[in-house]
């Protein structure tokens, strides 16, 4: 059958979905990805077989209502063009939007839910109507996937999603073969130990508690660093402010290492992965962490939570709260070298029995397979 995967991005398809393709096409499925073409794109490479389709209007940020109605018209045409069998919706608005299209073109689709992100994170107008314009496109889904237990919760206490209409998934999946252990925990107090950020430069990710926990941090611990690597997303509300970089850095309070394509040296080089982020999916960059052997540090919030077992594979802070970001900083810091060696030895554990990205792909599979029998019935 043909299987279509929608995306805001083809650095979304590259990052976190080339797992799906692969079950997908090792399953005998012909795959389409429907995404605006950036300079990721470069995964066909790999996947000759699979068709890339360019989206022209998807604009991820834009709240000009005329704009995505010329969104839904440009999917309607492609959908009855390519016709395929179901349709992988990712994102908000390819969720929404693309779940009008979905049902105008008579295609089964599937709204997957990555993460809420800023919609969600903010209560203002743009919640409210993110908000109804799910209540509205849910009928048009025959299933809702989401990447933790809270958010499919939430959609339920919203209205959105009904009865067994949404089902949670762990995460995205993380490949634990490429993300693999590095030693780990062998320093002792009192040698230099290092924490580091990785992520987009967004204060939704709690960049902002991180840089002021390190600098408190610093004053009591000189010897140890913080890092951080990840780039700026002006198109983002959340983003960082330059002015705000700038000072972290000239004020040797972070060292920032930029946008890094291969994260794994950086992870090799710390003791411990930070993300104080005030929701995520299941956090793609604490898996990663965590696969590679090392403890992690990220809040007790949706999605967040999920990746961690406290005092097992790491530590949990408060929700934009420095205090008690600096209080898990300096618990981390006074553990025995074992005690951070089996913390770990855990954090991997826990990485490839949950967040493998092929177990995560074959669940997705499982609710694919349904919709499909059941299509095929009907």
């Amino acid at each position: 059958m043909k299987i279509a995967l929608v995306a805001n991005s083809t650095w979304n398809i590259y990052n976190f979905r080339l797992n799906v393709i692969d079950k997908l096409l090792a399953e005998g499925h012909e795959v389409i990805v429907i995404a605006p073409i950036d300079e990721y794109v470069e995964y066909k490479e790999q996947y000759p077989t699979v068709q890339h389709v360019n989206l022209r209007t998807l604009d991820r940020d834009s709240t000009n209502p005329l704009k995505d109605m010329v969104l839904v018209a440009e999917l309607i045409r492609k959908y009855k063009k390519l016709k395929p069998d179901l349709i992988l919706h990712y994102t908000n608005k390819p969720n929404i939007f693309g779940g009008i299209a979905s049902k105008m073109a008579g295609v089964p689709s599937i709204a997957m839910v990555t993460g809420l992100g800023y919609a969600f994170i903010h209560k203002g107008w743009i919640r409210d109507v993110t908000t109804k314009l799910y209540q509205f496109v849910a009928k048009y889904h025959e299933k809702f996937i989401f990447e933790n237990i809270e958010d499919r919760e939430l959609f339920d206490s919203l209205g959105i999603t009904k009865g067994d209409q949404g089902v949670s998934i762990k995460g995205c999946g993380v490949n634990t073969t490429y993300y693999h252990p590095y030693p780990n925990g062998q320093m002792t107090p009192g040698e230099k130990v290092n924490f580091t950020f990785i992520g987009r430069l967004l204060y939704d990710k709690g960049i902002g508690e991180y840089v002021a926990a390190a600098k408190i941090i610093k004053e009591k611990y000189p010897y140890v660093t913080f890092s951080i690597v990840g780039e700026l997303d002006p198109d983002n509300p959340a983003t960082v402010d330059k002015e705000d970089l700038v000072g972290w850095t000239a004020n040797d309070i972070v060292k920032y290492y930029g946008f890094q394509k291969d994260v794994r040296p950086f992870i090799a080089k710390s003791d411990c992965i930070v993300l104080p982020s005030y929701r995520e999916a299941i956090p793609r960059t604490i898996t990663e962490g965590m696969a590679m052997g090392k403890p992690v540090i990220t809040t007790d919030t949706a999605g967040c939570r999920e990746a961690v077992d406290i005092g097992q594979n790491g530590y949990l802070a408060e929700v934009r709260s420095t205090s008690s970001l600096r209080k898990v900083f300096e618990q981390f810091i006074n553990l025995t070298a074992e005690a951070r060696h089996k913390m770990g030895e855990l954090g991997r554990q826990k990485a490839v029995n949950e967040f493998d990205d092929r177990k995560i792909a074959a669940d997705i599979y499982t609710q694919i397979e349904l919709i499909l029998d059941q299509n095929t019935i009907n």
